[in-house]
């Protein structure tokens, strides 16, 4: 089974660039997805069977920018026929969209949900209302509706999400495995997590992850539960979530799948709380009490601060949106007796 993650590695600037597109090319394949995709082999259909074989690949979003980011130009070799200044504007309007620079590398699986966030309509950007001059006709597909209708389809028909059976199977599994573990691996904020689902009434079974059977059996043993502090989607904790990279024990949640990122930052955001670091092992009961006791609130720690950030932000965590006090308060209030603890105990501490 999938535990901790290993050793970090540092990838070589050319692991980082196996793929290089085009922005418009992105944009293509949404709309041969619109279209039913016809057999045409060509250079969109390559780029959609290269991202479903490898869904979190890196890829380089290039144009022909020119000024200070002309060290990434591709050149014209992948241009349409519409013409130069066409080709250009047309990528810098989907680059702008998206809030990237040129030669920015993401995973395929961002990339694309980035471009699916950030452009539902390709009208304005490959053909114009009006005819302002012959090199200026656009894309005569832009009128179709096929990228309009590729983009309603959403990202589930360029990468297949995971098989509801084998979540099932997973959820069995990962929870033998907990079960039976002499320390039980979780990253360290979705410990918090258990709080906040306590709060808002969740109770086993719950099918996208472990932590209500976790925080289940911490408070039927009295805390007397091994718990250690681990980085990545643990398959313990993690092993059911529809969210999750068996593989390599990533985290692929949010809007534009950039969980793994801010769930990173959540992560540490707790353990500098708590003054702990990985690898830390400890028993729940001790662990949930100076959880209490250091996190009065999320606000700022796993709800990560609110600031001005545009809707398809790497950064931009669902949790943070939110009003406080809010579920984990609660929960915080609803367990500290069941921990032995008050609020004044807390303040003391």
């Amino acid at each position: 089974m999938n535990s901790a993650k290993g050793e970090d590695t540092m990838p070589s600037a050319n692991d980082c660039c196996d793929m290089r597109i085009r922005p418009y090319q992105a944009a293509c394949a949404i709309c041969r997805i619109g279209a039913g995709e016809p057999p045409a082999q060509d250079r969109i259909a390559e780029i959609i069977a290269a991202v479903r074989a490898d869904p979190d690949m890196p890829v380089m979003l290039v144009c022909n920018a020119g000024d200070v980011f002309a060290y990434q130009n591709p050149g014209t070799a992948e241009d349409t026929p519409e013409g130069p200044e066409y080709n250009r504007k047309r990528d810098m309007d989907i680059l702008e969209r998206m809030d990237l620079a040129p030669g920015s590398i993401l995973p395929a699986r961002i990339l694309f949900r980035r471009l699916l966030a950030a452009v539902p309509t390709v009208a304005g950007i490959c053909g114009y209302e009006t005819l302002t001059g012959e090199a200026w006709q656009g894309c005569p597909r832009t009128n179709s509706g096929d990228y309009e209708r590729g983009h309603e389809q959403g990202i589930n028909a360029l990468i297949a999400p995971r098989d509801a059976e084998e979540m099932a199977a997973d959820k069995a599994s990962s929870l033998e495995d907990m079960y039976g573990a002499d320390e039980i691996l979780s990253r360290p904020h979705i410990v918090v997590c258990a709080i906040c689902q306590y709060a808002t009434g969740t109770r086993p079974p719950y099918a996208p992850d472990n932590l209500p059977e976790l925080l289940q059996m911490v408070l039927e043993r009295d805390g007397d539960v091994n718990i250690k502090l681990v980085p990545g989607a643990d398959w313990m904790m993690c092993g059911p979530c529809p969210s999750r990279l068996a593989e390599t024990n990533a985290c692929i949640c949010g809007r534009i799948s950039s969980g793994g990122l801010y769930n990173e930052m959540k992560d540490l955001n707790v353990l500098q709380a708590l003054g702990l670091t990985y690898g830390t092992t400890m028993k729940a009961g001790d662990l949930y009490r100076l959880i209490f006791e250091r996190i009065p609130t999320v606000d700022g720690v796993c709800a990560l601060k609110k600031r001005d950030k545009p809707m398809v932000s790497l950064w931009r965590d669902g949790c943070g949106e939110g009003t406080f006090p809010g579920p984990y308060e609660r929960g915080r209030e609803m367990l500290m007796p069941r921990f032995g603890m008050t609020e004044s105990s807390s303040d003391s501490a």
